[in-house]
């Protein structure tokens, strides 16, 4: 990782330009943000004159916490879908078997998961699905799903349902707890687009923004200031630690792998 930072932030130093910054992949850029907390990423975000441009609102939390191991904690890229509600005129009530066919072709056809494709290793799931209603756009098997494609985490403004479920399969989530959807897709909402910009917490995300979240909730870094802001971090990071494990071990506290 630090020849990886060295290399990068040694070119930035010499004049990169945001189009050479966007270049990066995204195993490169998930490097420079190995380790970094929100408040180090919003700090950096100040220092390139984005202040508090990033920084979801405060009802996009986490839905579990693990403080012991911080499994909760997640830093990846963007890969962005919008749902809407349906204006659909639907058939109710339905017999079993036409029932079943109509939601399947619904799910195949209308409200489908056409970003799967898009998921890969250290990808974070970004659903915009403000205004479908009661709708459980996300649950405990496409979640799982989207894990088994290198997903490591979601982000939304709402629509999660089987949260205990969830919960237990650790799948870090961020979301609008107000907002928790418990119905099914069919007859409520419609894919709208697939790696297009979203609106999620009053922030944009474009699809290979960075995204990192934590119990201070949810920062996004635009692709282009990928590097700078991970500079300007590390150095905030770097310094908090220092400052931390001197108190530690002034005070008598266990080192523990926040100072480490």
């Amino acid at each position: 990782m630090k020849a990886l930072l060295f290399i990068v932030l040694t070119t930035f130093a010499f004049g990169v330009t945001a189009q050479q910054q966007q270049k990066l992949t995204d195993e490169q850029v998930l490097k420079l943000y190995e380790g970094l907390r929100v408040a180090d990423v919003s700090d950096g975000l100040d220092m390139v004159g984005l202040r508090d441009a990033g920084l979801l609102d405060q009802s996009i939390e986490p839905l579990w916490k693990d403080i012991d191991d911080l499994k909760h904690i997640i830093r990846g890229i963007a890969v962005t879908a919008r749902y809407v509600p349906t204006n659909k005129v639907i058939k109710n009530p339905m017999p079993r078997d036409e029932f079943k066919k109509w939601e399947g072709d619904w799910y195949g056809k209308i409200s489908t998961e056409a970003y799967v494709q898009h998921i890969k290793p250290g990808s974070i799931v970004v659903l915009d699905v403000q205004g479908d209603g009661d709708t459980g756009s996300v649950g405990s098997n496409n979640s799982l799903f989207w894990v088994s494609k290198g997903a490591i985490g979601i982000v939304s403004n709402g629509g999660i349902r089987d949260t205990d479920e969830v919960i237990k399969q650790r799948i870090p989530v961020y979301l609008d707890h107000s907002r928790r959807g418990r119905g099914i897709r069919p007859g409520r909402n419609e894919l709208e687009s697939v790696q297009k910009p979203v609106t999620i917490g009053g922030v944009l995300i474009n699809p290979g923004d960075v995204i990192v979240a934590d119990g201070d909730g949810v920062v996004v870094v635009p692709r282009e200031h990928a590097s700078q802001v991970a500079e300007y971090a590390h150095e905030i990071l770097k310094g908090d630690k220092a400052g931390r494990k001197a108190l530690y071990e002034k005070l008598g506290i266990p080192l523990d792998k926040t100072v480490e």
